[in-house]
Order: C-alpha cells, then structure tokens, then sequence
C-alpha cells in the first residue's frame, strides 16, 4: 500500500520541526500528562486548569513550538477562568516517536477521547470541551471537530476555534519551500477546508491580516466554507503569523472568552 504523501520522509521534513522539552521538568503549578496512543507509544501534554467546572479547551500548537512553550500565556487563559490543555505531538516535548501528519491527526483523536480521564484526574469536570489548532495545529483541530460531529451530546464538543490555519496544504508546503506537483488537496492534502463544509457547531477563526506564511485570504477561507451557523471571524491589523496575541491580546482574548461563554 502506497504511504500517504503527506507522511512521505521528504515530506514530513517541512511541515514538522520537532524539539524535545528543555531538563529540569514543569513549573511547580504546571501538570504534565501523558496519553497511550499506540501500545508502548506515549504522547505528552500540560494541563494549566481553572476552577473545577470552568470549560476546558484542548490546544493544538503550531510546528515548531511545544506544550511548554505556553507556560507563560497559559494564565491568560486560566485568569478568564478557562482551563487549558496544551498537547505535544510525536516527537516533540516529551513525547515518543516521529512526527508524520497521519499521527497528528489520529493522535489528536485520541487525546480528544482521552480527555475525560486526564481531567477527571485531576478532580475537574468542564461542563463543556472546545478544541483549538494554531497553524500546522489547525489540522489536528479541526480533524477532531470532524470526526466527533456526530457523537452524542455527552461526547460533543462545543466549538472549535482556528487560529492561523490554513485551506490549502500545498499551498503552505510551497511556502515552507517544498513544491509538489500533480498533488491533489482532496487526495493528497489535509482538506481542512472541506471538513469546515461538515462541522457545524460554534466556529472562530482567528488570523493576522499580514500573515505572510498562510496569508488572511486561507483564514477567510476556513471561515465562508465553516457549515456552522454561528462563526466567527476575527482578522486581527498588523499581525502576522506569530504576533496575533502580542499585538491583537485583547480582541483576541475577548473573542475566546465571547466563544467560551
């Protein structure tokens, strides 16, 4: 059986940049988490909570970032009373493995399911869950909104939000300087685009009008194709790929917390 191209050696090679998790562990307040993801196979993870019942958000970071990268914005999240839960993929931070885009989005599947049983671990029970995805991570998000649409309410979430993500995957390959020739998006690509068309429930996008890596107009994109009926979409002026919250903090935050309720 031929490999998806996407997890192709020279592939994977531009759309992942994997670093492991600097020694001396976590922050005291900080808590690590680990998820089975194949037999022997562990992905890593923090969880920054809020009050017991405060609602949980499920975070998907960008390609070259990891989970502890977000110690220092998780309290901008904690103090509007949100729980945050930042994952790593294989490879990255403290988990096993490598990175292929098959692994991205069948491990953020998993840890979608795995997500009672760490909360309720540590003794909070969210009455609702979101899933966000930065970047490379808006694939993994929006994987997760689309394969559990269709789950009972127990299992549902209640939004998803997109932050810099992108609709066309080879596209952004080109921009990371890789050109594929002959690919198609609906064969070949993540088709983020074409999952937006069949995940209906509370959407934000979220993207800087002078991204230069995956420009506004991919943004807009995820955004008209979004089935559900309340998106929402924030372009934030002057941001580009990595400055949305730096330059943009407070419509940023309060377009969060709006989403969150």
């Amino acid at each position: 059986m031929t490999a998806w191209l996407l997890d192709r050696p020279e592939v994977s090679g531009y759309l992942f940049y994997p670093r492991r998790e600097p020694g001396g562990g976590p922050p005291p307040d900080v808590l690590p988490f680990h998820i089975e993801v194949e037999p022997g196979l562990r992905v890593g993870g923090r969880l920054f909570p809020a009050g017991r019942q405060s609602p949980a958000l499920l975070y998907f970071h960008g390609n070259g970032e990891i989970a502890a990268d977000y110690d220092g914005i998780a309290p901008l999240y904690t103090e509007q009373g949100i729980t945050l839960l930042v994952v790593d993929y294989r490879g990255y931070g403290t988990s096993g493995g490598q990175p292929t885009a098959g692994h991205l989005l069948a491990d953020a599947v998993r840890t979608f399911d795995a997500l009672p049983g760490i909360l309720e671990a540590h003794n909070l029970a969210p009455a609702r869950r979101y899933v966000m995805g930065r970047s490379l991570g808006s694939a993994a998000a929006i994987e997760v909104a689309h394969q559990t649409r269709d789950r009972a309410a127990g299992g549902q979430l209640a939004g998803l939000i997109v932050e810099s993500g992108f609709a066309d995957t080879f596209a952004l390959l080109a921009r990371l300087g890789l050109q594929v020739r002959g690919a198609s998006e609906e064969e070949d690509g993540f088709r983020n685009a074409t999952k937006m068309q069949e995940i209906t429930i509370p959407t934000l996008v979220i993207h800087g009008r002078s991204d230069v890596l995956i420009p506004a107009g991919e943004g807009q994109e995820l955004y008209r194709r979004a089935a559900a009926g309340d998106k929402r979409l924030l372009l934030i002026p002057g941001a580009g790929h990595n400055d949305l919250l730096w330059l943009g903090r407070v419509a940023y935050m309060q377009a969060i917390q709006e989403m969150l309720g």
